[in-house]
């Protein structure tokens, strides 16, 4: 909407919007029982004085609430609030608010649960696998190859020097190599 200094002193002025009524197909029908011209020179005069009174009204509105704003930011500068604490304010609350909101918590709610069952899913995988690595270590297959692997480390230790473990248990002959590897590393 157009807004002129005549309009906000009291003077009559067409506005953008006042225009557009005015030009719509609306007055040109002729059962719209609307006559703009064809009205009694008091009717006018007291149309124009309400107008007038309205337009001095919305002035009179419009600086007071410049005034009114002028003295909120007066105010807020002697509380110390600057537009960045405004801002962090508002963000916090926007913050509060979606967190509180139905479709937060929903979603919120959804994670935690698809979160829930898949730590019991690998949580399950997790003890059948172990259960199937034991199985296997107790199987055929695997103590022939430990066996292999334990002759073949007794075989080694003979060759360097190294006393002979008959501990016999496969992850006693991976411990001792593992030592054996790192005093080779800090020797060399």
């Amino acid at each position: 909407m157009e807004v002129t200094d005549q309009a906000l002193t009291g003077g009559w002025v067409h506005t953008d919007c006042q225009r557009t009524i005015l030009e719509t197909g609306c007055f040109n029908y002729p059962d719209a029982n609307i006559d703009l011209g064809i009205q009694p020179e008091e009717e006018k005069e007291e149309l124009h004085e309400e107008l007038a009174k309205l337009e001095d009204e919305i002035y009179t509105l419009r600086k007071t609430l410049i005034a009114k704003e002028k003295h909120l930011v007066e105010i807020k500068q002697k509380m110390g609030i600057t537009p960045l604490n405004e801002i962090k304010h508002n963000l916090r609350k926007s913050w509060h608010d979606m967190q509180t909101s139905m479709i937060y918590k929903k979603t919120q709610e959804t994670l935690n649960n698809t979160g829930q069952k898949a730590s019991a899913t690998l949580s399950n995988v997790r003890s059948k696998l172990t259960k199937k690595l034991g199985e296997m270590k107790n199987s055929p297959t695997f103590k022939s190859f430990e066996e292999q692997m334990e002759t073949t480390v007794r075989g080694l230790k003979c060759k360097v020097g190294a006393p002979i473990n008959n501990s016999g248990s496969f992850e006693d002959v991976l411990n001792s190599a593992a030592n054996a590897s790192a005093q080779e590393s800090s020797l060399g």
